[in-house]
């Protein structure tokens, strides 16, 4: 069975201050009843590790090099990831494939990086308001999968996120039925592609303006078994609801 987890990306926000809202999430959320993840910027990733020491919260980065070390000026590497502290790492965001560059082959090397160092990588497909109109949205997400996920992946390293890009930050969800038909769809490309044991073992999180006010409806999905959360993970009680939403799924 797969792992629920919500998980919150921070993007390009947060301070030290924001660090009181993880203080309010721990008190919260002492032994919560799903995986609750956080990450941050870089520049607050040692700190907010350190802040929850061995507690309910894992931390993570949002993006890293696909090499060890070198020459790489504003890269971190996944080895530098674990060593602030962190357990896993988002890749592959719709964000960093149209601000960078990225493509598939670019993050399956850091899908492979990251795993090598220990991290589990959060794989990040989804598709463009045109790809939607078009009818491309389950080849794209194919090719996505089959391009961005190396060979030999696990239930315990990998988690796929599923983020239409037109729904990120817009306050737009798909209906429920695209979004089913997108996981079930992933859920048997994983299948088919690793064998049932691991295929099932994949956590699917479903991102995209998910919010205290329709996590529950989104959460009741077969093979949605979390979120990725933008803006709504930078409050603790925000956050907090969505956590409460997946708990009772």
């Amino acid at each position: 069975m797969a792992q629920k987890l919500a998980a919150g990306n921070w993007k390009m926000n947060g301070t030290e201050a924001s660090l009181a809202e993880i203080d309010a999430m721990i008190a919260a959320y002492p032994e919560p009843g799903c995986g609750v993840l956080i990450c941050p910027p870089a520049t607050l990733l040692e700190r907010m590790s350190r802040r929850i020491g061995r507690g309910p919260i894992a931390t993570g980065a949002q993006d890293c090099h696909m090499n060890a070390k070198g020459a790489h000026t504003g890269d971190i590497s996944a080895e530098m990831i674990r060593d602030a502290g962190g357990a896993y790492v988002i890749l592959g965001h719709s964000e960093r494939r149209t601000d960078h560059g990225e493509t598939n082959e670019i993050v399956n090397a850091k899908t492979q990086a990251a795993i090598g160092a220990g991290l589990v990588a959060v794989v990040c497909v989804g598709e463009t308001l045109d790809e939607r109109d078009a009818g491309e949205t389950l080849d794209l997400v194919g090719s996505q999968l089959a391009g961005s996920i190396p060979d030999g992946v696990t239930g315990d390293n990998l988690v796929v996120a599923y983020e239409p890009v037109w729904a990120i930050g817009t306050g737009r969800i798909p209906t429920m039925e695209q979004i089913i038909e997108v996981h079930d769809f992933m859920r048997a490309r994983l299948v088919e592609r690793f064998g049932a044991e691991t295929g099932n073992a994949v956590s699917l999180l479903y991102g995209g303006s998910v919010k205290p006010s329709n996590a529950a409806e989104i959460f009741a999905v077969e093979n949605v078994d979390g979120a990725l959360v933008g803006g709504a993970s930078l409050k603790a009680a925000d956050f907090g609801a969505i956590i409460d939403a997946l708990q009772n799924s």
